[in-house]
C-alpha cells in the first residue's frame, strides 16, 4: 500500500520536530535525566558506531577551536564563535564548532556539550558545558528564558530607528528548496511563533547606525528578520535585503556579533561574559564613523 505524501504543513511540523531533537536543550535536558538515572545509559561495545567515536581533528584545527576559547571557569567554556562556521549540523565535509569540542575531551572519552546556537554567519559568544550535570542546569535556565543575550549589529537606513524601542512581531518559518526562512506574520496565524527583541542605538551617522539588540525569545533569525522589519537590514545580511555596502564601504559579511551573554551559573551566581568585536566589524565601524 502506497503511504500518501505529507501536506506542506505536515512536512514542515516533522522538519520542526526532527530540528529539535537536535537541539542543545533538547541535549540539555536528556542530560539532566541521565544524571538522575531516569535514563538507560547506551552499551557502547568494542566497535562503537561513528557517532559514538571521538572525532580525528587535525593540528590546524585543534590550533583554531583552542584559539576561539575566551572564558573557561573549570565548569563552563565560552567560545568566541567566528563567521562562516555552523554552530552544529552544517553542510559539507566540513566540522562544525559541536565537532571541534573533541579538541577539549576528557580521558574518559566525554567532550564538552554546546548549551545554544548561533547563526553560521554570526559571530560572538557561545557557551559548552564540561559535564552533563552543569549542561542540564544552564539548559534549563535557557528553556526558562533565564539566560540573556546581547547583540551588536550594523544597518542601513537609521533614520527610520528611534533612539531605542521594542520589535513585538510574531514570526513564522517558512521553507523553499533546502533554505529555511522566518517570516513576519499576524498573530492569528496557525503557524505564529511570539518574538520580542528590545533596541538600542549606540551610534549613528546620516546613513548608518550601530545597534544593541537583546532577543526576549529565541526564534530563528530573529534579529535579522526585526531590522529589516524596521525597514533597517543588517548589512551584509543578503537573506533579509541587506547592503553589501555602506557609504562606499565594502561589507565583508553579516554584520551581527553575539557581544554578551549572561547567564545562571551552576555554582552559584550569575556570570557575564563578553566577545570581543571581530576585526573586519572594527574597520567597517570606523570606515563608517560608528563607535562601539
Amino acid at each position: 500500500m502506497t503511504k500518501k505524501p505529507f501536506t506542506e504543513k505536515q512536512q514542515d511540523k516533522f522538519n520542526r520536530k526532527k530540528a529539535s531533537r537536535q537541539s542543545p536543550q533538547h541535549r540539555a535536558a536528556v542530560a539532566e535525566r541521565e544524571a538522575k538515572g531516569l535514563v538507560r545509559q547506551k552499551q557502547i561495545g568494542s566497535n562503537p558506531r561513528a557517532i559514538d567515536r571521538p572525532l580525528k581533528l587535525s593540528d590546524e584545527e585543534v590550533v583554531w577551536v583552542k584559539s576561539m576559547l575566551i572564558h573557561d571557569d573549570g565548569v563552563i567554556m565560552g567560545f568566541n564563535k567566528p563567521f562562516n562556521l555552523s554552530s552544529q549540523g552544517g553542510r559539507g565535509n566540513f566540522h562544525n564548532l559541536d565537532d571541534m569540542l573533541w579538541a577539549f575531551a576528557k580521558s574518559n572519552g566525554n567532550k564538552p556539550r554546546l548549551l545554544h546556537r548561533l547563526d553560521r554567519d554570526t559571530s560572538g559568544i557561545i557557551l559548552a558545558a564540561k559535564t552533563k550535570p552543569a549542561a542540564a542546569f544552564v539548559g534549563n535556565a535557557i528553556a526558562a528564558r533565564d539566560v540573556h543575550k546581547t547583540y551588536l549589529c550594523v544597518v542601513g537606513n537609521p533614520e527610520r530607528l528611534a533612539d531605542e524601542g521594542v520589535i513585538d512581531a510574531p514570526l513564522r518559518r517558512e521553507e523553499i528548496g533546502r533554505e529555511a526562512y522566518s517570516r513576519v506574520c499576524a498573530a492569528d496565524h496557525p503557524d505564529a511563533l511570539t518574538a520580542k527583541t528590545t533596541y538600542r542605538v549606540v551610534s549613528r551617522t546620516d546613513t548608518s547606525a550601530l545597534v544593541q539588540c537583546e532577543p526576549f525569545t529565541g526564534r530563528m533569525h530573529q534579529i535579522r528578520v526585526h531590522m529589516a522589519h524596521l525597514g533597517c537590514p543588517i548589512a551584509g545580511d543578503v537573506r533579509y535585503g541587506g547592503a553589501l555596502s555602506l557609504d562606499g564601504a565594502r561589507v565583508p559579511r553579516l554584520m551581527l556579533h553575539a557581544r554578551a551573554i549572561e547567564f545562571p551559573h551552576p555554582q552559584g551566581g550569575r556570570k557575564r561574559w563578553e566577545a570581543p568585536l571581530g576585526a573586519d566589524i572594527q574597520v567597517l565601524c570606523d570606515a563608517l564613523g560608528l563607535t562601539p
